[in-house]
């Protein structure tokens, strides 16, 4: 009892602020626009908590924030709020217009990679609406040739050690990998955001470790 558990991911620290600051932090419904500098406020209110650490809370508070219901929040009219839900300051218009330029850059960018899917046979939702795409289901054979026309020097595979929160990875989704980081692991797959914002849950075999840049 003396030594708690510490969170181990995004998804547990969340579901943490939530219920310790429910004016503030929510999981469902509409998000609150957040005070600006809320990190701090939170290392502070947090400072005695043993079971998450700075950069755990760091690197969650990014995921919140950066969700698509968090980018929706983000109106004009709008005011931020502190850790007891009192509003501070009301929403500036340059974060008004960074927030909408965000979310349509990430759905533009998941929409892209849905059609990647599609010319990669992966399936999807929805039937085919292209004059130009096939009537029938792709085979084995075909999706193998696509999938050799874009290969690229095999990645670093993860090990053990790889497999935390914070990770920076890369999936294979579509034609090419895409950057990533880890914000999950559980027993059923591995939860990570991508640059897009989107988060979705892969297996362990679809990812690879993200190459260091120099």
């Amino acid at each position: 009892m003396d030594n708690p558990q510490k969170f181990s991911n995004s998804k547990e620290v969340i579901g943490f602020l939530v219920e310790q600051f429910p004016a503030c932090f929510s999981n469902k419904g509409d998000a609150k626009p957040l005070k600006i500098g809320i990190f701090k406020d939170l290392a502070e209110r947090l400072d005695n908590e043993k079971r998450v650490s700075k950069t755990l809370l760091r690197s969650s508070l990014r995921h919140y924030t950066n969700s698509w219901r968090y980018l929706h929040c983000i109106k004009k009219g709008a005011q931020r709020i502190d850790l007891d839900g009192k509003d501070v300051a009301a929403i500036e218009d340059e974060h008004v217009e960074h927030a909408k330029k965000q979310l349509d850059e990430s759905k533009a960018k998941v929409a892209e990679k849905r059609k990647e899917q599609k010319a990669a046979g992966v399936e999807v939702k929805g039937a085919y609406k292209k004059k130009e795409a096939p009537k029938f289901k792709p085979t084995s054979k075909v999706i193998k040739k696509e999938a050799a026309k874009v290969k690229q020097t095999p990645a670093e595979r993860l090990e053990e050690k790889h497999i935390v929160a914070g990770t920076a990875v890369t999936v294979k989704v579509g034609k090419s990998p895409m950057p990533a980081t880890i914000t999950d692991v559980s027993k059923d797959g591995i939860q990570v955001q991508l640059d897009t914002g989107m988060v979705v849950k892969v297996q362990l075999e679809n990812l690879r470790l993200a190459r260091s840049k120099r």
